[in-house]
């Protein structure tokens, strides 16, 4: 995913869903930082329901952090939805925890992610400050929830072109 910065600003664009009527998706939530994690996932969802998908289509679920992610989508995608979203917000502070998890988190993902099975779109926004975090929730650097949902149905699009 990149900025509403790489596109100069211009608005994103919501490509539409192949299967409409078929195409469900899932999306992890992580509790913590919520201010920041529900306002991604609310994003994710509204981009999700203008391209077409059907609300009862998509299944929401909370973890208690970021690291727990992995776990869920890991279920997850065993389940077999069209996209899994996993969403979440790390604030770097004063220890080293900030790199452990978000290198636990991006390592977990990418290995599921490469089993080729269901795409997995990593929803996890890392910063510095809650300010910057907020610049990325809906801010002046868009919604990083909205674009890991423009990922998800192009990959999800991508998918079925292939069966």
């Amino acid at each position: 995913m990149s900025t509403i910065l790489n596109t100069n600003g211009a608005e994103l664009e919501i490509p539409e869903i192949f299967n409409k009527d078929t195409f469900t998706c899932d999306i992890v939530t992580a509790k913590w930082n919520p201010e920041i994690t529900h306002a991604l996932r609310d994003a994710a969802v509204e981009t999700l329901l203008k391209a077409g998908a059907k609300e009862k289509n998509i299944r929401l679920y909370d973890v208690p952090g970021t690291v727990e992610l992995v776990n869920a989508a890991g279920v997850l995608v065993r389940r077999r939805p069209d996209a899994v979203i996993i969403i979440g917000c790390v604030i770097r502070g004063d220890t080293p925890h900030f790199d452990y998890v978000c290198q636990q988190a991006a390592e977990g993902a990418a290995i599921i992610n490469a089993r080729g099975e269901t795409p997995l779109i990593f929803g996890v926004i890392t910063v510095n400050t809650l300010a910057q975090a907020q610049e990325r929730a809906g801010g002046v650097l868009g919604n990083k929830g909205a674009e890991a949902a423009v990922a998800a149905i192009e990959m999800a699009n991508f998918h079925s072109t292939l069966s």
